[in-house]
């Protein structure tokens, strides 16, 4: 078993590229391992880490189905709806609260 190479910062050869950047390039790892690491040094604290994969193995993405656009819509529109007065919010509820803005603060409600 090989050990994975690892680079500094800014310095891994070309035909690497981390999840963002094939992303970006319309690519997916495929099921491909990790090709080697990038550290970014930090002071006082462990370095920053970013796994590398190889370009030549990488795939296209997946197109999006209409079944798969569906769900995405029934899961954005379920993020909506406040759990606590079951109302549609209009926007995302925040997880931090976990209800809508109305029935985390009624007090400030009543005074407005």
């Amino acid at each position: 078993m090989a050990a994975i190479p690892v680079y500094r910062w800014r310095l891994a050869p070309p035909g690497y590229a981390t999840l963002r950047q094939l992303r970006a390039q319309g690519l997916r790892p495929g099921g491909q391992d990790v090709a080697a690491v990038l550290e970014r040094p930090r002071k006082r604290r462990g370095p920053l880490v970013a796994y590398l994969y190889r370009i030549d193995r990488a795939k296209p993405v997946r197109p999006m189905t209409p079944a798969r656009w569906a769900a995405l819509a029934k899961a954005n529109a379920a993020r909506q709806v406040c759990p606590k007065c079951r109302r549609d919010a209009g926007y995302r509820i925040p997880a931090s609260l976990g209800m809508c803005v109305t029935c985390a603060y009624p007090e400030e409600q009543c005074a407005a």
